[in-house]
């Protein structure tokens, strides 16, 4: 009887109410940095892939994040386009996002305060305790095709879910968050 009691159960809320607090609690945020754990499943392998690494993330458009051996790997999105580099500085690739999918364009939704829902995009929200899930999925033909958060009422991020048109999808778990550390350029290179 005493486990019942303690467990909560998700409820919905409106989109505009998740989306409002994402709004709230990021707006004290600069930047931050954490520890990640990441599973990655490609749509043509069979297996999942966990690998480990560091984030950073600045406003308003830059998010860095650097993979540990074995699944060495460097990317940084700077607003629309993603960079990423192998073990030591190895091959680069670039991928050029669709301007309505860029970082920058969603940073600088939450500047304000919702009153409505971005349009085209598909959104649903649960609350459960003080942990929000926000799962946003755009319109169009672009590479995301769901992003899912989990964050708390600080702005605190917990969970981010990415799940690609091709069939390919992230996890990534944060730990050890700090934020407004003071966050400059050079933490952002792929050098």
């Amino acid at each position: 009887m005493l486990l019942s009691a303690t467990v909560c159960h998700a409820r919905s809320v409106p989109p505009l109410e998740g989306l409002e607090a994402l709004r709230k609690g990021f707006g004290g945020i600069s930047d931050f940095t954490a520890e990640i754990s990441q599973e990655k499943r490609l749509s043509l392998m069979k297996r999942t892939m966990v690998m480990t690494g560091t984030v950073r993330f600045r406003k308003p458009d830059l998010f860095y994040m650097e993979l540990n051996p074995p699944f060495s790997s460097r990317m940084l999105l700077r607003d629309s386009v993603i960079e990423q580099a192998g073990p030591g500085g190895g091959e680069r690739n670039r991928i050029m996002l669709p301007p309505e999918q860029g970082l920058k364009r969603w940073i600088a939704k939450l500047a304000d305060p919702v009153t409505s829902l971005p349009e085209g995009v598909g959104m649903h929200a649960d609350l459960s305790g003080g942990l929000y899930t926000l799962t946003i999925t755009p319109a169009g033909k672009g590479q995301v095709k769901a992003l899912t958060i989990s964050f708390l009422e600080d702005g605190t991020i917990r969970r981010l879910v990415i799940s690609e048109q091709n069939g390919d999808r992230s996890v990534m778990t944060f730990k050890k968050l700090r934020r407004n550390v003071g966050l400059v350029d050079k933490d952002f290179r792929l050098e």
